[in-house]
């Protein structure tokens, strides 16, 4: 398996640098299960009848990025990347014409974007935006459900990996 360079999270950091040592080391934990492995072993499903597959879990993660940072918190009038209301699970599903290069560029933009986003603003700052329910998040409840949120995918692209090659690994 090809490495990936990961950040240890610090174990003394003030909470904000925690939080965003945790989601940054979560995020690199993702694409390192993906590196070295070809457009066609990126779309390899689980198991039936399951259709999850690395690169939908990557595409998934970058509209769920774009919709907690971009659209919740900074409030921007933006679509989702991938699905719809006419094809909700669009992020997973994957076509030949879906290409690891392309998916890689779309995620790292929807990172650097969340990053944009909440910069300057302090864990207590609630969303400019509101989920269908009307809610205010602060940034801290954001950054601390990334974590969650790459830490169950996490789960499922080890499983992912092991069943395409065998790699095992943190």
């Amino acid at each position: 398996m090809t490495t990936v360079e990961r950040t240890e999270p610090s174990t003394t950091a003030a909470e904000r640098d925690m939080l965003e040592g945790w989601l940054d080391y979560h995020r690199e934990t993702l694409i390192s299960k993906c590196a070295g492995l070809s457009d066609e072993q990126l779309r390899t499903a689980s198991a039936e009848p399951s259709s999850l597959t690395l690169m939908g879990l990557v595409r998934h993660l970058a509209d769920v990025e774009r919709w907690w940072f971009r659209q919740v918190m900074a409030g921007e009038d933006i679509g989702a990347l991938y699905y719809s209301e006419e094809d909700p699970d669009g992020d997973f599903r994957v076509t030949e014409e879906v290409t690891w290069d392309r998916t890689l560029a779309d995620w790292r933009c929807e990172v650097a974007a969340a990053r944009q986003a909440a910069a300057g603003l302090g864990l207590d700052d609630l969303s400019a935006g509101r989920t269908s329910g009307e809610r205010s998040y602060n940034l801290r409840w954001i950054i601390t459900h990334m974590i969650e949120e790459y830490a169950r995918h996490n789960g499922h692209a080890d499983l992912l990996r092991e069943r395409i090659d065998g790699a095992t690994g943190e």
